[in-house]
């Protein structure tokens, strides 16, 4: 074998096992030390030296723990060297012992534990899906700050201080108890869905810092699933976020004109996520703990439905939409429940439904509401009504695609 082949195949091994298994070693060492910036670093130089050593002496059958015996001396060479980290003789091998490296089968999972720690109330929550996928995934912060519209260094500076409160603050690397699990989960849930629309922001695919973070975000959603396999919740989330992936592809046309879902065409939708996303939430819906996630799961499900049976279903979507309102008390549900109560009852009911813009400043400032509201307005004939909401809309709109979408709207509108 060619030394080039050896780096290639050592690189090869070294990206697999990295996707695989980084999370789960980092949380491994974190977890003993309480540092996750002294995990990440002695990680990543385990892996700086299986790049020299693999291609001269071959992969290890267990490249896995081979990584962890390395990250392990590591770790500890840099908690001689740090001031910052205890020093006696007695302290150390109390860290040595923590740090004993397990074999493959034995070193265990803690990534669901790191999402907890990463999501912990006293971390900032602008911070904590960009501290999940570095930490879980390990993106680096010049690819998350792509994708989080920021600059590397701003969100460098933000994950270090995330780490630093981990660590100064003694916050656990564990999977909570009982008592606090729902609203903890329900903070790593929203991390990860964050995350994700994020990533969705680029319908097109085209910026491939987003379309990585939305990958990443679909594989943590499905990891907490894995590890969490009773909780309806998880099941509801990785279902809502396949259901909007499957449709990925036809949202823009050939020419990268936006298609709404009644338009769009069925046989670009991927038909495996979409059979996939009904199977989770078939599985949440026999546990009988309703969420926010399992009803807009269920939202989109019935959207699917409507479109591949041809059979009408917005009362049913009305209600779920209701229901979701109930749990979040968000105007974006209410927006969305108006516009299915105009299918069942007429555009003038559905404005009716609107919610006020008056009792919800943020509403000013929300393309779909003017958006809707241009829409029912010129169903119900107020046609200069209907214009000026419809370049209220177009005003706020920063994708150029949907910004064009709109305004063939409003040229349709008669004068």
């Amino acid at each position: 074998m060619t030394a080039p082949e050896g780096d290639e195949q050592a690189r090869a091994a070294a990206d697999a096992v990295a996707r695989r298994s980084y999370g789960k070693l980092v949380a491994f060492l974190a977890a003993r030390t309480r540092d996750v910036a002294a995990a990440e670093d002695a990680l990543s130089e385990a892996f700086a030296s299986a790049l020299t050593d693999w291609p001269r002496n071959g992969c290890p059958q267990n490249p896995e723990a081979w990584l962890l015996t390395v990250a392990r001396r590591k770790t500890i060479d840099l908690f001689r060297a740090s001031r910052r980290h205890p020093s006696s003789s007695e302290e150390l091998h109390l860290i040595e012992e923590a740090l004993s490296a397990p074999t493959q089968d034995e070193i265990p999972d803690e990534r669901l534990a790191m999402m907890f720690a990463c999501a912990h109330p006293s971390i900032d929550a602008p911070t904590r899906a960009p501290l999940i996928l570095q930490a879980v995934l390990g993106l680096d912060a010049k690819k998350i700050s792509s994708a989080f519209l920021t600059s590397p260094a701003a969100m460098g500076k933000r994950l270090v201080r995330a780490k630093q409160k981990i660590r100064h603050a003694g916050i656990p690397i564990r999977v909570p108890g009982v008592e606090e699990l729902p609203d903890r989960l329900d903070t790593v849930l929203n991390a990860i869905y964050a995350a994700f629309t994020e990533g969705w922001t680029d319908p097109t695919g085209a910026d491939a810092a987003r379309r990585d973070l939305t990958e990443e975000s679909l594989f943590l959603a499905g990891l907490v699933v894995v590890l969490l396999p009773d909780e309806p919740e998880a099941l509801g989330l990785h279902a809502l976020m396949l259901h909007a992936e499957a449709r990925r592809r036809a949202r823009r046309s050939v020419d990268g004109e936006f298609v709404p879902l009644a338009e769009q065409d069925q046989r670009l939708w991927d038909h495996a996520q979409i059979a996939e996303a009904e199977s989770l939430l078939h599985r949440a819906s026999k546990m009988a703990r309703i969420g926010r996630f399992q009803l807009e799961a269920a939202v989109q499900s019935a959207h699917v439905d409507r479109r591949r049976t041809g059979a009408e279903n917005w009362s049913h979507v009305a209600e779920l939409y209701s229901a979701l309102h109930s749990l979040t008390g968000s105007p974006v549900v209410l927006i969305n429940r108006a516009l299915a109560i105009a299918e069942v009852n007429g555009a003038a009911a559905g404005l009716d439904a609107m919610p006020a813009q008056s009792t919800d400043p943020r509403l000013t400032e929300y393309q779909p509401y003017w958006a809707a509201r241009s829409e029912l307005l010129s169903r119900t004939g107020a046609f200069p009504e209907a214009r000026r909401a419809n370049e209220i809309a177009i005003g706020l709109e920063r994708d150029p695609a949907v910004r064009q979408f709109l305004e063939r709207r409003r040229a349709a509108l008669p004068q």
